[in-house]
């Protein structure tokens, strides 16, 4: 295949795969595209770990890196990422009632309570990463690997980001949500845009892929565009190139592949699920982030519920929750598997079975082959 992305990367299909796991990142570099490696939920020491070992699994192949640097979070994490009181300051910064809240899921549904002390102490630690500090190391650890693209997941990449990789000759992309966020990332430098529209799992707006697409491409043409939201088969990326992009950035569809590390009863309500069941809530993160509905969304969004609190705050509150909820979800416990969900686009009901990841890319490319002679064919004297 040949497009803008695939002569820019060196790569076969212009696929792009983000996940948070380096399995599936390493397969799609070796079947063919880009696998891009999520590192928001990574210390530097771990994202170092993760890349060396991508390294040797990849021969050389392309891949990337993805940091989230929101463009606001809340002013207790922006001061612990300064060193200005450390970890307590964003603890306090959480108000009892949501740990009583939280409290009161684990004993409606019947679940353990985890150590919440040493949990808070975690993520309180792991909600730094998401300040302009932290990131900063991410992006320093991974412009000492020979990584071949460097993104921004939420909002304008901050000038360091955008300065280093140039000086390093990596390119820089960006997630957008409107035709007004990518002329915002073209003004910052931003070498190629990902227009995703809200369909998508995680973090995203409310603008179809359908009608964001070719909005993005003609206000910053021409920088090529990749699409993402809602795309999980071959024909989903024939009717993104028509739109005018020059690639596909996918994710959902990677949470049920063999190398997925998507907890176990998580990847079985993802198997089961319609494009219906996901949900937009803050409740993960404090920012509206599509994923799984389940009773964890529901009770953050009911009436008795405190509210989300912003980023990260709110993943202080949920995160570690959510990693005991899963953990006790595989043991059976019911109440723990209603709880139970992750980041998921709507997409997820064409993930009804588990590949390996080059299979699901293999797939997509003969499906895309299909889709192109299917179109020729209408056109055809």
């Amino acid at each position: 295949m040949r497009t803008e992305v695939c002569e820019m990367f060196g790569i076969e299909f212009p696929l792009f795969a983000f996940s948070h796991c380096r399995d599936v990142v390493a397969a799609v570099t070796n079947a063919g595209g880009l696998g891009v490696l999520g590192a928001v939920a990574y210390t530097p020491e771990r994202l170092e770990e993760e890349l060396r070992w991508i390294d040797e699994h990849t021969g050389g192949r392309p891949y990337g890196v993805d940091v989230l640097v929101p463009a606001k979070i809340h002013e207790s994490a922006e001061r612990a990422g300064r060193g200005e009181g450390g970890l307590d300051t964003m603890l306090a910064a959480v108000p009892q009632e949501h740990w009583d809240f939280l409290f009161g899921l684990f004993a409606k549904y019947d679940v353990p309570l985890p150590d919440f002390e040493k949990a808070k102490r975690s993520n309180s630690s792991g909600g730094t990463q998401v300040t302009k500090e932290g990131a900063t190391a991410l992006i320093d650890v991974s412009l000492a690997h020979p990584i071949r693209l460097i993104a921004s997941a939420l909002g304008t990449p901050p000038p360091v980001m955008v300065e280093r990789a140039k000086a390093a000759g990596v390119p820089v992309a960006a997630l957008v949500g409107t035709a007004e966020h990518a002329r915002r990332q073209v003004a910052a430098g931003v070498d190629l845009i990902v227009a995703q529209g809200g369909e998508a799992g995680g973090h995203t707006g409310e603008i179809s892929t359908m009608v964001l697409v070719p909005e993005v491409v003609d206000v910053v043409a021409p920088i090529p565009v990749l699409a993402a939201g809602g795309i999980a088969t071959g024909r989903q990326m024939a009717a993104s190139l028509a739109l005018g992009a020059s690639g596909v950035w996918c994710g959902s569809v990677w949470l049920t592949t063999e190398e997925a590390e998507t907890p176990p009863p998580v990847k079985e309500k993802m198997l089961a699920a319609t494009s219906r069941d996901t949900v937009r809530s803050r409740s993960r993160t404090g920012k509206p982030a599509r994923q799984l509905r389940s009773a964890w969304t529901d009770e953050w969004e009911g009436a008795d519920s405190p509210g989300a609190l912003g980023m990260p705050l709110q993943m202080i509150v949920a995160e570690g929750a959510m990693r005991q909820i899963n953990k006790v979800a595989e043991t059976g416990n019911p109440g723990a598997r209603q709880l139970a969900n992750y980041f998921v686009g709507q997409a997820v009901g064409q993930m009804n079975a588990v590949k390996p990841a080059k299979q699901v890319v293999y797939d997509m490319v003969q499906e895309f082959a299909d889709a192109i002679e299917r179109l020729n064919a209408i056109t055809a004297d």
